[in-house]
């Protein structure tokens, strides 16, 4: 179809593993590597790509040494 353009863009992850997953995925395209990730936040680079396969999940532990290394919080979206 000329003339047509079709854009794709990314949805706003909701989750919690869906966001810590797009900032793992989003600083291994920027060239980071699983083992800089596990040398800085102390995850194991194991755990990390287990979980980016979807073959595991993450302890709350480590769930917050990533979101703290990515500097992500959780909002509240109720309103007291």
């Amino acid at each position: 179809m000329v003339g047509n353009t079709y854009y794709m863009t990314r949805r706003e992850p909701k989750s919690i593993t869906e966001k810590l997953k797009a900032a793992i995925a989003d600083a291994i395209e920027n060239g980071e590597s699983y083992k800089s990730l596990e040398r800085e936040t102390g995850v194991l680079r194991q755990s990390l790509m287990k979980f980016m396969k979807g073959e595991t999940s993450l302890r709350l532990d480590i769930a917050d040494k990533l979101a703290d290394y990515f500097e992500l919080s959780l909002q509240n979206k109720r309103e007291t």
